[in-house]
Formats: structure tokens, sequence, C-alpha cells
């Protein structure tokens, strides 16, 4: 395991804790309820989700062109936020690097 993986899994069991501290206070269904309660809330809710739908929309190009399932992950992030994403990270970060061939984009002039 490298150093960013390993700062990766901190960050991972921090909010991992969080998260299971805020349900065990307030239960799954009183976690929204509390998150709907003002426009706070919605706006953050919001912010959230356009956040993690751009991860998932890069999770899932990212998965395909390294023939990884996506699945797990899109699960684990629609049902608890940013834990797929950062399990996600982990578990690319450990695999080992391969030279991609990708072609540069040139502009044509006309």
């Amino acid at each position: 395991m490298n150093g960013k993986q390993i700062g990766l899994s901190l960050v991972l069991a921090d909010f991992a804790a969080l998260t299971a501290y805020a349900v065990y206070q307030h239960g799954y269904i009183g976690f929204f309820e509390i998150i709907l309660a003002n426009s706070v809330g919605w706006t953050a809710l919001a912010d959230l989700t356009i956040s993690l739908s751009l991860i998932l929309a890069w999770m899932w190009q990212d998965a395909r062109e390294r023939n990884v399932s996506f699945f797990p992950y899109a699960v684990l992030t629609l049902v608890l936020g940013s834990v797929g994403p950062l399990l996600y990270l982990i578990r690319r970060l450990g695999e080992p690097r391969t030279a991609t061939t990708r072609a540069p984009v040139m502009a044509t002039a006309r």
C-alpha cells in the first residue's frame, strides 16, 4: 500500500465513522429529514448530488478503460456517498501503472 492509498484509507475510515455516528444518532431517515429541514440543507444536498454525479461519470469512464466493474462502486456511491469513490480510488491506486497510448488531439488551422 502506497502513501496515497494510506491517506485515502484514513479519510475513508474517518468519513465512515462520522457517517455511522450520524446514522446512529438520527437514523437513516432522520439523517435526510434533518438535511431537508431548510434551504441550507437543500443547497448542500444539491451540491453533493452534482459533485457525486460528476464523480460517477468519471468513475464509469475510467472503469470501462481499465476493465473494472463499475457497478459496486456506483451502488456504494448512491447509498453511502463518498465511500464509493474513495474505495474506487484506493483500488485504482493499487494497480500497477501502465503506459497509455492516447494520441494527442491536434487542432487544425483553416
